[in-house]
């Protein structure tokens, strides 16, 4: 198989354990930067290029959209759905899983746990939605952070408005979450791939930070989830129309609650817990599943 990845880094561990994958499968991997690709729209002729040339006819494609460049990136994916070639994962689930408000919006709908959830945009409204999750103490996190960025705990009623008020003052979409403290700073991040749980880890924060994330210093480890969790994990990703994914969760007194669902998870941190070949599982599903044309949404919606 011919496959592409669209990843502005090619060295970071992800995408290297995916090319070795590949190559080790007989397959050929071209890491294509994001930002090169140029989307050309024409009628009937739906076209890219890559660094001024045409780029070949490929089998399947690996969307690893940074954050920052998720408009851009998903204009890019469509090209590539619209010409016929197999996604991991297809633009509108990315699309989905990017947008913090509108996932929780298609958990919620679909009964899956959640934390106590408020939006709202007027910071008149600060202390109605604070008390709308039982708070304080509350999470406080922006719509379009990753990695922990731009996640807040406010641990009292004035510090929680003047936070929610400050960034509604910059015009920055916001969430309120109720603050899970039984999870004691520790999450569950499951790796699901097809509809299965290939593996899972226990994250740990920092012993400063309640938030888990590995990027923020945090530590992993390998993890026994629950019957509960792998469906609520399995049942995400399915909700999401994910093929591939991190789904992180935290276990609170009323059952596995989901806080993303990550629709490019690293791969370093859970292959090192678990000591499985997460990378070549994922090159499997690739070939057993890609074929031309074979698209849920062709580039639509």
């Amino acid at each position: 198989m011919k496959i592409a990845m669209l990843a502005r880094n090619p060295d970071l561990y992800s995408h290297q354990r995916l090319k070795a994958a590949a190559e080790e499968r007989g397959h050929e991997l071209d890491i294509l930067n994001t930002l090169r690709c140029t989307v050309n729209i024409a009628s009937h002729r739906p076209t890219l290029t890559y660094n001024s040339q045409t780029l070949p006819k490929y089998d399947a494609v690996i969307p690893r959209i940074g954050a920052s460049i998720t408009n851009y990136g998903l204009a890019v994916l469509r090209q590539f759905e619209m010409g016929g070639v197999w996604p991991l994962n297809e633009s509108v689930a990315i699309g989905r899983s990017r947008d913090k408000l509108r996932s929780m919006q298609i958990l919620a709908k679909h009964g899956l746990g959640l934390p106590l959830t408020a939006y709202a945009n007027d910071p008149k409204q600060a202390e109605e939605i604070i008390k709308a999750v039982k708070g304080p103490p509350v999470v406080i996190k922006l719509l379009e952070g990753t990695q922990g960025i731009g996640v807040v705990l406010a641990e009292t009623m004035s510090s929680a408005k003047s936070v929610i008020e400050a960034f509604r003052g910059a015009n920055v979409n916001i969430l309120v979450q109720e603050f899970i403290k039984e999870a004691g700073g520790t999450d569950i991040r499951a790796l699901v791939i097809g509809g299965k749980v290939v593996a899972a880890m226990q994250r740990t924060g920092a012993a400063d930070d309640f938030r888990s994330n590995l990027h923020r210093g945090g530590s992993a480890k390998l993890a026994k989830i629950t019957p509960a969790e792998r469906a609520t994990a399995v049942s995400a990703a399915k909700r999401m129309g994910l093929n591939v994914c991190g789904v992180d969760m935290l276990r609170s007194n009323h059952g596995p609650v989901i806080m993303e669902v990550n629709s490019s998870p690293g791969l370093e941190g859970i292959e090192n817990a678990t000591g499985k070949d997460i990378a070549g599982q994922i090159i499997d599903f690739i070939a057993a599943n890609a074929q031309d044309g074979k698209t849920k949404t062709k580039g639509k919606g």
